[in-house]
């Protein structure tokens, strides 16, 4: 229900667009978001949107690089990575929560998953 793409392998500096398409019951929700898990590290959050589209939240890490988007009419919400660094590899999910959360970092509060796309940033 929840299909991620856009990955791939860039030099630091570069770019990629990461999209993640919701169908079924996962249109509704109201928080889709982005995590990441680098190799031997715990999942981590990296930035969601909720359903308006007018509150987002990010990582330090990633505030002022990376800006989440939604697409209501396409059900659709993407991650634009400007300003790549190597510490940026790691495998991205798109997740979502169906209602309203204070926790909207904590991953264990999200509903659906998606299958994770790989995202690799070479020094």
């Amino acid at each position: 229900q929840l299909q991620a793409s856009g990955g791939g392998l860039v030099q630091a500096g570069g770019s990629l667009r990461l999209s993640c398409a919701a169908s079924g019951r996962t249109f509704s929700a109201w928080y889709m978001g982005w995590f990441r898990q680098a190799p031997g590290k715990e999942r981590e959050f990296v930035a969601v949107i909720n359903r308006p589209g007018d509150s987002t939240y990010y990582a330090d890490s990633v505030k002022g690089r990376f800006t989440i988007s939604r697409d209501a009419a396409k059900n659709t919400v993407y991650l634009q990575m400007d300003n790549l660094k190597p510490e940026d590899t790691a495998v991205y999910y798109c997740a979502i929560r169906l209602a309203p959360s204070h926790y909207y970092r904590n991953d264990s509060h999200y509903d659906y998953w998606g299958q994770g796309t790989q995202v690799t940033v070479s020094s």
